[in-house]
């Protein structure tokens, strides 16, 4: 499988499932992700609810591409991910 280069960022809470989905999802294909945790982080938030117009997590920001939740098809298609 090819690297992928594009830069990630992951935001999440600590008590949502759906984030941990989502970094097991990312972690199981090697990709590295910065994550970014908006319970403790205001600014973090702030920057999140701009990007996706919605404060719900997780929200991935994948090379500009914003996905709400933990869409697995949204985030392959994003990453280029062949299975």
């Amino acid at each position: 499988m090819e690297k992928v280069r594009t830069k990630v960022k992951i935001y999440t809470t600590p008590t949502c499932p759906y984030c941990v989905m989502a970094i097991d999802f990312l972690k199981m294909h090697g990709i590295k992700f910065e994550e970014k945790n908006v319970a403790v982080d205001r600014a973090a938030a702030t920057e999140m609810i701009k990007k996706s117009r919605q404060a719900g997590v997780p929200v991935l920001d994948i090379g500009g591409e914003i996905i709400i939740g933990f869409d697995r098809e949204a985030i392959k298609r994003a990453l280029k991910l062949k299975e």
